[in-house]
């Protein structure tokens, strides 16, 4: 671990920042450029205190989440983020997944959807991050780990996750899951985590392996999403998406027809989200 480099790294980023760069303020008491540490640390998910020591060459070594969340909060590049971990004494073939790691245009148009239910999510459906009224809407879908994170795997082994789509749409919906992972398994290859996550899918759910055996193709995206909220009930959206070819992500943002009940719905879980977090 390099103290001295890895403080100097993370400065020279955090100054390179701007506030309206990752969706902030500009203020009016700003002495210098650049972002403040504790706007980095709530941008990193991580305390004031821990950060403010790495850059002031203190504390431990930063774990690969920790690393993982700071590139992600000071917007780097793939390249960045694999430096970062080097400095930080971290061999990058032992890291965390590089798919996880948003890239930073993905993130600049995230961060000005704040009133918007928008996320990132990976070929594989894994949620990577989401705005605060994709959470009040859908629920927190960063916290699932292993399989669980891909909302495949969840749809097909857990009845709680077809609670919140219309019954009459959960055939289209199974067929459209089933697809996606076709398409990114015969990219990726058998030894990918798409495969992996197919075989574990075909062995626990009859209606996969029905579906599956009928190989079916992903077709253009055109009907809205119906879904059910516990507070608001029924909201019909609409599902614009992002592609982001070179990292295999896809940032999604919904809407609702304008003057619809939806749009009224979604405005009230806006304001009910945002009392409750």
């Amino acid at each position: 671990m390099d103290r001295n480099q890895l403080a100097e790294f993370l400065r020279a980023r955090r100054n390179a920042l701007q506030p309206s760069d990752v969706g902030l303020a500009p203020g009016s008491r700003r002495r210098t450029a650049g972002l403040r540490r504790e706007e980095v640390a709530a941008l990193s998910g991580i305390s004031v205190d821990y950060y403010s020591r790495i850059e002031q060459r203190r504390g431990p070594m930063p774990s690969e989440q920790v690393l993982a969340a700071i590139a992600r909060g000071l917007h780097l590049t793939m390249d960045e983020r694999d430096h970062l971990f080097h400095l930080a004494g971290h061999a990058v073939s032992h890291r965390i997944d590089r798919n996880d790691h948003i890239n930073p245009g993905l993130m600049r148009v995230l961060d000005r959807l704040d009133d918007t239910p928008a996320q990132v999510v990976n070929m594989l459906g894994e949620t990577l991050i989401q705005t605060r009224l994709a959470v009040a809407l859908l629920g927190d879908e960063t916290a699932y780990t292993g399989m669980e994170r891909s909302r495949a795997y969840r749809w097909f082994t857990q009845a709680a996750e077809r609670a919140a789509t219309p019954p009459e749409d959960h055939a289209r919906h199974s067929r459209t899951l089933v697809a996606g992972l076709a398409d990114t398994a015969a990219r990726r290859g058998r030894q990918s985590r798409a495969a992996a996550l197919i075989s574990s899918l075909n062995e626990q759910s009859e209606e996969f392996r029905e579906i599956w055996d009928e190989h079916p193709v992903v077709g253009p995206y055109c009907e809205p999403k119906r879904h059910i909220h516990p507070e608001v009930g029924l909201i019909e959206l609409h599902g614009q998406t992002l592609l982001d070819p070179d990292q295999s992500q896809a940032l999604m943002i919904f809407t609702a027809s304008p003057g619809s009940e939806s749009q009224e719905k979604l405005q009230l879980l806006s304001v009910i989200g945002a009392q409750s977090i």
